[in-house]
């Protein structure tokens, strides 16, 4: 656990780096039933169960660049191509008894909260991510959703690692809206988290496509644009549905897709009376 900030992102890569990603038990006792009837399960099947998790997303891809040969020279942009290329077998016998992260946090148990959440979060992006690449008919909706999902991975990592300062970060946004994260993680992590992000990509080498849907450097791209009204509407509504960010989100997602407001409301389910109210109880539920 790190209680005092590296002064680098070369640094925070480092630490990362030697330390084991851990996942959910949720995840850990879904793989173990897979693997008690790993001669009835497939790829699909076993991707569904990795995507509900970002850090065991984020183990897989890592994983599978680490064993990268030299005869391969494409990426595996997705959790179902990686596992075909890691075979059933090698899967159920390298993925197994991994570090949970209950039981990592369970001295934390505020951090484990804003963990649960921020996970939550990645996974509302990562569905409406999905529902807008396949509305734009883009040609590998799985990469948008592996970009979105593991676009905030480094905040994800945070909760894990450093508990103790990424909640002090929470507090601080949470007592004053108007403050820049960007601003905040800098002043405590001493590096902005997209810095750390880009760094540790490529120390792990993992595919160029997803960094590039993760880069707001690339923000003009409609993929990139995809990806980043996902996270950005999870991010807002998580305030809640009444945060002052959502019509602007609303405008931006109109304009991608080429549907009025009162339409992307309709999508979202909250051209309704009380639907808000719905939607941040269902956004609200234990996962």
């Amino acid at each position: 656990m790190i209680d005092k900030p590296f002064s680098d992102p070369d640094s925070w890569v480092a630490f990362f780096s030697q330390s084991s990603i851990p996942v959910l038990r949720h995840t850990e006792q879904q793989l173990a039933a897979l693997r008690a009837n790993a001669n009835k399960t497939n790829a699909r099947t076993i991707s569904s169960v990795i995507l509900h998790d970002p850090l065991m997303t984020l183990r897989v891809l890592a994983y599978i660049e680490a064993k990268r040969n030299k005869s391969r020279n494409t990426d595996i942009t997705t959790i179902e191509r990686a596992l075909m290329m890691i075979g059933m077998e090698p899967f159920f016998r390298d993925f197994q008894e991994l570090p949970l992260i209950e039981e990592q946090l369970k001295p934390q148990p505020r951090a484990l909260l804003g963990l649960l959440k921020t996970i939550n979060r990645a996974r509302r992006a990562a569905q409406w991510a999905r529902d807008w690449a396949i509305y734009r008919h883009d040609l590998d909706v799985d990469e948008v959703i592996v970009a979105a999902l593991l676009y905030d991975f480094v905040e994800i990592l945070m909760w894990c690692f450093a508990p103790k300062l990424t909640v002090q970060v929470a507090e601080r946004l949470r007592a004053d809206r108007t403050l820049r994260s960007v601003a905040v993680q800098t002043e405590v992590f001493n590096v902005p988290l997209h810095q750390i992000k880009l760094a540790l990509a490529q120390s792990w080498r993992l595919p160029e496509l997803l960094t590039q849907l993760m880069n707001q450097d690339n923000a003009g791209h409609p993929r990139v644009k995809n990806v980043r009204l996902a996270v950005d509407l999870a991010r807002h509504s998580a305030n809640g549905w009444d945060d002052a960010a959502l019509p602007d989100d609303y405008k931006a997602i109109g304009e991608l897709l080429h549907l009025s407001e009162e339409a992307v409301k309709h999508r979202l389910g909250l051209d309704k009376p009380d639907a808000a109210a719905l939607a941040a109880a269902r956004d609200n539920q234990p996962q």
